[in-house]
């Protein structure tokens, strides 16, 4: 099956052609216009961009909606994980303000999460979940990955690297998008 994913960012486009493996995974066309994130959810904006990208192209689309959430923030940034230090803020300086706000001694844990769904045009709607628990290292290391990686150290893994030192495809074994992955691959074949 083709899935078009709705997104423009190309970090995710490369992770998610492997996870969604037998299936093809196409980029989003260039005319299709994505909706703004407005959603309190990861699950409403996932759906939210994957209606789009299918009402847009007439083809079954994906769509993922990930973030961070820091314990001692309160679960922020969450939704706002892309954009935590401003809109249009780059992938170091969101990392650079949250390891600034969570405190050098108090609770490091952080999850990320991933809503992706799944839109037929006109037809099914479905949407699963990914975690992945973990701790706030101090300073970022590592150079694979991309947003927080560097500073993520994955609780599945007792070697203390974080997700930007590990290889595409330990990263895949336990992130987030990667388990995230696998529950819509299985919904997937129990339809077929």
């Amino acid at each position: 099956m083709e899935l078009v994913l709705s997104t423009r960012n190309a970090h995710k486009l490369r992770e998610f052609e492997p996870l969604m493996a037998p299936h093809r995974v196409l980029p989003l066309p260039d005319e299709v216009v994505l909706p703004p994130e407005t959603g309190a959810t990861f699950a409403e904006n996932a759906m939210t961009k994957a209606r789009a990208a299918a009402d847009a192209t007439g083809r079954v689309a994906i769509a993922d909606d990930s973030g961070i959430a820091a314990a001692a923030l309160g679960g922020r940034p969450g939704v706002y994980s892309a954009r935590y230090a401003g809109e249009h803020a780059s992938d170091e300086e969101n990392l650079t303000k949250l390891l600034r706000e969570v405190p050098e001694d108090g609770d490091r844990r952080v999850a990320y999460i991933c809503a992706l769904a799944y839109v037929e045009p006109g037809g099914v709607e479905h949407v699963v979940e990914g975690r992945c628990e973990g701790t706030l290292s101090h300073d970022p290391r590592g150079d694979g990955g991309f947003g927080y990686d560097p500073a993520f150290v994955p609780s599945d893994r007792d070697d203390g690297r974080t997700m930007a030192e590990l290889t595409p495809e330990e990263k895949d074994a336990i992130s987030h998008r990667g388990r995230a992955a696998r529950v819509l691959l299985e919904w997937l074949e129990r339809r077929a």
